[in-house]
C-alpha cells in the first residue's frame, strides 16, 4: 500500500523532506500546485449516497464499506483535469515496461535475487533454471501522489494488487451523479476481457485467494462475474483445491473437475511460499504449463529492495529513477537521526511495516529500530517526500492515485484519501472523475 512521505506538525497539515532520486539525476516532470492537480466536488446527498452505497455492497462485491467507527467510501469525488491524467497514465505504462524488462533480467541473476529480501524457499525456487511459468493477464498499480516537487511514486503493487471493486464499480456509480464528469477507466472490466481472450473461448479460470481475508475475497468474486459476463466460467478456490500434472493445473472440487486454463493468482507470493510443496504453488513460479495472472516473477518488483539492485542492471529504468524517492539499504542510509527517511519492509503490505518517528510511539520506533539491525535485509530506508493535501469537504486530505496498468496498458485508478501522511489499511475509497482541460 501507498505511503505518502511527510511528517504531521502542529500547526500545519505537512512539514517534510523533499525527495531525491536514486542513481540519477532526476527527470523533469510536470509540476502541479494542489489546487491545479486535484479539486473536491461537493458530496453526493445523504439519500441517494445511501442507495449507492447499498449498491456497491450488494452488486459490486464492497463487503468492508466501513473500518470500525470509519466508513471507508467517500461521498464526493475528486476530479482530475484530463492532460494530468494523461501524464500519470503514459508515465505508468512507461514504469511497467521498465519493470518487466527488469524482472527478466534480474530472474537470470541469483546474486541480484538475493539482495530483495524474499523468503527463502521463495528465492531458491526463483534461482532454479526451470522455465518461468506462462503469464495472462499481467496487472500492475502504481502509487502516485502529488508533492510540493511535482508527481512521484511510493512504489508498485504488482504482485496482488487490489481495489478493482472501489477502482471499477464504485467509482462508475459515483460517476452517475456527475454527468459532465467521467471516469479513467474500468480496470476490472479490462483485466477480465484480457484474461478471457488468454483463456479461449470455452475457457476456465480458477481464482485463488486465501481464505479468510475478505478484502482479496471481494476482489475475486466481483473479478468472478466479470469473467462469466464474458462468456467464461469462473471459480472461486484456494491451493489445496488444485492439483497439477505435467505442469498443468486442474481444479479438483465438487463443481468442477477439470483442467484450467488461466489461474488468477490473488494469493501473495510470502504466503505462498509457507505452504507444503504438496500444494502444488512451485508451479505459480516455474516449471507450470498453464497460464498465470499475475506471474510469480512479479514479486521482483514488488519487493521495497527491488531499487538495490538497479545499479547491476543493463536495463535502463529512467521513469523509475525519475518518480522514486531515493532508496536505500538501512546500513547506508542516515534514518537513525535524521527525520527526512522512513522505514519499511522488503514485502510491506497495506502500509503496515512503513516506520516514520513522530508519527509512532516511541515504543513501536524502539521495535522498528532493534528489527533493522537484527533483520537489515528484510528492511529499506526511503527518502520521504512532502505530500500536498487536497482541499476537501472533510478538510484537507491526503491523496494517493493509484494507476494501473494491463498488461502494459494503463486503464484506470484506485483513489485514497487519508488525514495522515501515510496511505494504509484504513484510507478512505475516493471515485476519481476526469473533466476536460479549459
Amino acid at each position: 500500500m501507498a505511503v505518502a512521505h511527510g511528517p504531521v506538525g502542529r500547526d500545519a497539515i505537512v512539514t517534510s523532506f523533499v525527495a531525491t532520486t536514486v542513481c540519477a539525476p532526476r527527470t523533469a516532470l510536470p509540476k502541479a500546485k494542489p489546487i491545479e492537480a486535484l479539486r473536491a466536488e461537493p458530496p453526493i446527498d445523504t439519500t441517494s449516497f445511501a442507495i449507492l452505497r447499498r449498491r456497491a455492497v450488494l452488486e459490486g462485491c464492497k463487503w468492508d464499506p466501513q473500518v470500525g467507527d470509519v466508513a471507508t467510501l467517500s461521498p464526493f469525488p475528486l476530479v482530475m483535469k484530463s492532460s494530468v491524467w494523461d501524464m500519470l497514465a503514459a508515465q505508468a505504462e512507461k514504469l511497467a515496461a521498465e519493470a518487466i524488462a527488469a524482472e527478466e533480467e534480474i530472474a537470470q541473476r541469483p546474486d541480484l535475487l538475493s539482495v530483495l529480501g524474499l523468503p527463502r524457499a521463495l528465492l531458491r525456487l526463483l534461482a532454479e533454471p526451470m522455465p518461468l511459468s506462462p503469464s495472462a493477464g499481467r496487472v500492475m498499480r502504481f502509487d502516485f501522489h502529488n508533492t510540493t516537487e511535482g508527481w512521484r511514486i511510493s512504489e508498485v503493487n504488482s504482485d496482488v494488487p487490489g481495489g478493482f471493486t472501489e477502482a471499477s464499480f464504485f467509482t462508475s456509480l459515483v460517476a452517475e451523479h456527475f454527468p459532465d464528469l467521467r471516469t479513467a477507466g474500468c480496470p476490472a472490466d479490462m483485466w477480465a476481457r484480457t484474461l478471457a481472450e488468454a483463456a479461449g473461448r470455452y475457457g476456465i479460470v480458477a481464482l485463488l485467494s486465501a481464505s479468510g481475508y475478505m478484502e482479496d475475497h471481494q476482489v475475486i468474486a466481483f473479478l468472478a462475474t466479470k469473467l462469466r459476463e464474458n462468456g467464461r466460467q469462473a471459480f472461486l478456490t484456494k491451493p489445496e483445491q488444485i492439483t497439477w500434472r505435467d505442469g498443468v493445473a486442474h481444479l479438483n472440487t465438487s463443481w468442477y473437475r477439470g483442467p484450467l486454463d488461466v489461474i488468477v493468482r490473488f494469493y501473495q507470493g510470502e504466503w505462498l511460499s509457507r505452504l507444503p510443496e504438496i500444494c502444488g504453488w512451485r508451479n505459480l513460479y516455474r516449471g507450470g504449463r498453464t497460464q498465470i495472472a499475475n506471474p510469480g516473477l512479479a514479486v521482483v518488483s514488488e519487493s521495497k529492495r527491488f531499487p538495490l539492485v538497479w545499479e547491476e542492471l543493463s536495463t535502463p529504468l529512467p521513469a523509475w529513477r525519475a518518480l522514486l524517492p531515493e532508496t536505500r539499504a538501512p546500513r547506508s542510509a542516515p534514518w537513525a537521526h535524521d527525520e527526512g527517511w522512513l522505514l519499511k519492509t522488503a514485502l510491506c503490505n497495506t502500509g503496515d511495516t512503513v516506520c516514520i518517528r513522530e508519527l509512532v510511539t516511541p515504543r513501536e520506533w524502539f521495535r522498528a529500530c532493534l528489527a533493522v539491525r537484527l533483520r537489515p535485509g528484510n528492511w529499506v530506508a526511503q527518502k520521504r517526500f512532502e505530500s500536498a493535501p487536497v482541499l476537501t469537504p472533510v478538510g484537507p486530505r491526503h491523496v494517493c492515485v493509484g494507476v494501473y496498468t494491463v498488461n502494459g496498458r494503463s486503464a484506470g485508478a484506485y483513489t485514497r484519501l487519508s488525514p495522515r501522511p501515510i496511505i494504509d489499511f484504513a484510507a478512505v475509497d475516493v471515485a476519481l472523475l476526469l473533466e476536460d482541460d479549459d
